[in-house]
């Protein structure tokens, strides 16, 4: 008797978990950090760079590539090639870039072969694709420049549409306008598309399943068909689907999340305000509902006192978002699960659900360092921030599995 009512008593018990689990949106798990939780991503290396400032990153499997921006006590022209197989990043080449006074963004291609950088503030602007055969030593394939790259290409992304790649190019004003190349032939770029937009700028763009994400500082985010959003849009001729306006204007980044349990829910905005290059920044992680493509809304924010975001990446199988703040160091997101629900005290007078409230940031790195942090970049479990001011990072997200990651 005493035996049938131990095993009910522990069939009700493991009942019970397995309800709390399906009633729990995140999915609770004792091996990760959950919302309310805070840890420290520890330092595993860094690699010096003094001579000039460090702009993107860019890392797949043991190489890691960063930019170089405007003038420090050498120019902003070079590629630093770092092999990244131990915990300290080597530095085995710098890659002199001619006739260009700054470098922006470094992409590498979905397939690993190319590398593709782009080029500003000299000359009309272009974007350079090299080959990737040998990792450690790039080989140019082309450099295009047209008169729709002029006065500079500031940012450049990679995606593809019915399996063929293509660059989208971020051109300064006056007029700001996107440029869309055909890399189909990345030895002979095809230049499809030259469409003003933006105010006053159009500063990045993310691509994903034949849609195109602008962002376009004061005009918001807009929304474009370009293969994939049954509207007859294609690279060359993209269509608007809809667009909102962020809080606060200055939106410079995107990134749509596509979840592990398959929601496409969200957008991930990043507001670049006002700063002081290398000691100040502001601007916030804005959060857009893009359930409805023609009506997309914002719904919440991420703000760190004293600090601004600026590019960021996201572990979307675990639902992190890892975002280079600037002088704030690298902060992680938990973005699992309704954004939305939120109590009053959790939500702002304008309705939207404050995700700092929400206990949502689970993690920093570099947080007690004098850094300013342009860009993070993910390679299995290490993340690689680019400083400004000294180099290349290399982070351990482990502290965010707890045990079961840290023994991997």
């Amino acid at each position: 008797m005493n035996g049938r009512r131990r095993a009910a008593a522990g069939a009700l018990a493991a009942l019970t978990l397995s309800l709390a689990a399906c009633e729990d949106p995140l999915g609770t798990r004792n091996d990760r950090v959950q919302p309310g939780d805070h840890v420290t991503l520890p330092i595993l290396g860094h690699g010096t760079v003094t001579e000039r400032f460090t702009a993107e990153v860019a890392a797949r499997g043991q190489w890691a590539y960063t930019t170089t921006w405007r003038q420090r006590t050498a120019t902003g022209n070079a590629i630093k090639i770092w092999n990244v197989a131990d915990s300290v990043p080597l530095l085995v080449d710098s890659v002199i870039v001619s006739n260009t006074f700054t470098l922006g963004d470094v992409q590498i291609s979905d397939d690993g072969s190319l590398l593709v950088v782009a080029t500003e503030l000299t000359g009309p602007g272009s974007i350079i694709i090299y080959d990737r055969t040998d990792p450690a030593q790039l080989v140019q394939l082309s450099r295009f420049t047209s008169a729709s790259t002029a006065p500079g290409v500031h940012t450049v992304k990679l995606g593809r549409v019915d399996g063929r790649l293509y660059a989208f190019l971020s051109i300064n004003p006056d007029p700001a306008r996107l440029v869309v190349l055909d890399l189909s032939d990345p030895a002979q770029p095809v230049e499809l598309l030259s469409r003003p937009m933006g105010r006053p700028f159009v500063h990045d763009v993310f691509v994903r399943d034949g849609l195109l994400f602008t962002a376009l500082w004061h005009d918001g985010l807009s929304i474009w068909d370009i293969g994939g959003g049954g509207q007859g849009g294609s690279p060359s001729n993209p269509v608007l689907l809809g667009n909102v306006e962020t809080a606060d204007g200055s939106a410079h980044n995107v990134w749509w999340y596509h979840a592990s349990d398959g929601s496409k829910r969200y957008a991930f905005v990043g507001e670049e305000a006002p700063g002081v290059s290398g000691a100040a920044s502001a601007g916030d992680i804005h959060v857009v509902d893009v359930s409805d493509m023609t009506a997309p809304r914002e719904v919440a924010f991420f703000t760190v006192p004293n600090a601004g975001v600026h590019n960021f990446t996201m572990d979307e199988t675990n639902g992190f978002l890892y975002a280079a703040y600037y002088n704030g160091g690298v902060r992680v997101l938990d973005v699992r699960g309704d954004l939305t629900s939120c109590s009053s005290a959790q939500r702002a007078a304008d309705g939207r659900c404050d995700l700092g409230m929400m206990g949502r940031e689970v993690g920093v790195g570099l947080g007690d360092l004098a850094v300013y942090v342009w860009g993070v970049a993910l390679a299995g479990a290490r993340l690689f921030a680019s400083d400004m001011l000294s180099g290349l990072y290399v982070l351990d997200t482990a502290p965010l599995f707890g045990a079961a990651a840290a023994s991997r």
